[in-house]
């Protein structure tokens, strides 16, 4: 058993370190935020994310897990510190590391013994270096080791994702390191689960070029959704055949209105901005970034194109907000890019999402919100459809088009069944999916 301590409390940091305990590590989650500190000691999540709940209740049950804000104490008593705080998109495009470099001053000044010292933030290709010179700086010449133990957590399956991954990555320059990092992970070890060991660059590269990747892949079957649409092809079909190539895969072949969330539109954002400061052209990366923007512009045009080109004096309903189903991220989310648009053009909002709706409150838009469904829709001049929710998929498509004022329906998810639509006597659109065989 190892002491633990992870700074930081949001995603990335809630997560590992319930997980960790899991493994029967002794774990400590720190913050400067106090309030967030309380709450989680008195059992209140401040994320949504399934199964999250009930395993960060039991560890702290078994006193496994436990949360602070004495960041000071928790470092000198831990044997590792796993740094998990955000690295934000700053103004200028590039990460801002202004937290991760306030959290090595803080290890150095308190580094009392040997300790290892492990990355779970994303960041760009050679913060490991800076945050050993700054650890350095401000300790008392003590010996440390670093490592780059990038996560690769979905949101919707976090827990799973860490409890059952595809793989672990583990970067550092000293073999002591590896093997203690090793002892961390043991029960997935014991599990085959696969294990690349490297070094610290690589492993923070590995990060980035994975998300990279799957956006690139949202993007292109976008894009050829887009020409789907003008060609008369089907999406779905296309889609599905290509995802049966072994060299292909089926995931991430799902069009929609553009990738969002706190880790694609940031990282792919980072990726291409690291090219540019090492004078390496990032095209199809920098592409990938554009069509993102466009595909969320381009549901607005297909919105007004329903109504006839008329969107002022208009209801309509938003059915979603988060960026994806099981969370209630809301972050470069489509919703917070299609909804201010409709919002210029004088359109009328009526809006429902299973969790997320009081994380869009923070915007402040002028919108109404609604408990269910039925509520947003009725009376509204058309639906426009935002995430993948599963009581979306099933909803009674008779009672909708009562329920509307004009049945007018936009499904940028490709959940409603096109056939209903079409016989139920729905003027609607989709991504990719205009024939009806």
């Amino acid at each position: 058993m190892k002491k633990i301590t992870i700074i930081g409390t949001g995603y990335v940091g809630l997560v590992t370190g319930a997980g960790i305990s899991e493994f029967g590590h002794e774990v400590t989650c720190v913050d400067i935020d106090k309030n967030k500190i309380k709450k989680l000691n008195l059992g209140e999540i401040p994320i949504y994310e399934p199964e999250l709940e009930s395993i960060v209740k039991r560890n702290k049950s078994k006193e496994r897990l436990k949360f602070s804000d004495n960041i000071n104490e928790a470092i000198k008593e831990a044997e590792i510190i796993i740094i998990a705080v955000g690295t934000p998109q700053g103004d200028n495009g590039y990460s801002d590391l202004t937290a991760i470099e306030n959290v090595a001053k803080r290890i150095g000044k308190n580094l009392n013994n040997y300790k290892i010292i492990c990355t779970k933030s994303t960041v760009p290709v050679g913060t490991g270096k800076k945050i050993e010179e700054i650890i350095r700086l401000n300790s008392k010449s003590i010996k440390f080791d670093y490592v780059s133990n990038p996560e690769f957590l979905r949101e919707g399956a976090a827990v799973r994702d860490f409890l059952i991954p595809d793989r672990i990555v583990i970067g550092s320059h000293s073999k002591k390191a590896f093997k203690i990092m090793e002892d961390v992970y043991r029960p997935l070890f014991l599990n085959e689960t696969p294990t690349i060991n490297t070094n610290v660059e690589t492993a923070e590269m590995i990060k980035y070029a994975s998300n990279a990747f799957l956006a690139l892949k949202i993007s292109y079957i976008n894009e050829i959704a887009n020409l789907c649409d003008s060609v008369g092809a089907d999406i779905h079909v296309v889609s599905k055949a290509m995802g049966q190539d072994g060299r292909i895969s089926p995931k991430f072949l799902h069009p929609g209105p553009g990738f969002g969330g706190s880790c694609f539109p940031k990282d792919i954002l980072a990726l291409a901005n690291s090219g540019k400061k090492n004078n390496v052209k990032m095209n199809t990366i920098e592409a990938a970034i554009k069509t993102n923007n466009e595909q969320k512009l381009r549901m607005v045009f297909k919105l007004r194109s329903l109504l006839n080109n008329k969107l002022k004096n208009k209801t309509i309903a938003v059915l979603g907000l988060a960026f994806k189903p099981q969370t209630d991220d809301i972050r470069d989310a489509a919703s917070t890019i299609i909804i201010p648009k409709l919002i210029k053009e004088e359109a009328i909002i009526n809006t429902y999402d299973p969790v997320a709706m009081e994380n869009f409150k923070s915007l402040k838009l002028n919108i109404n919100y609604f408990n269910n469904w039925e509520d947003a829709v009725k009376g509204a001049d058309a639906l426009l459809l935002l995430t993948e929710w599963n009581e979306f998929r099933g909803i009674d498509l008779s009672k909708l088009k009562f329920l509307l004022k004009t049945p007018i329906v936009l499904d940028t998810k490709n959940i409603l069944s096109i056939h209903n639509l079409h016989s139920l006597g729905f003027k609607f659109d989709n991504v990719g999916r205009k024939v009806i065989n």
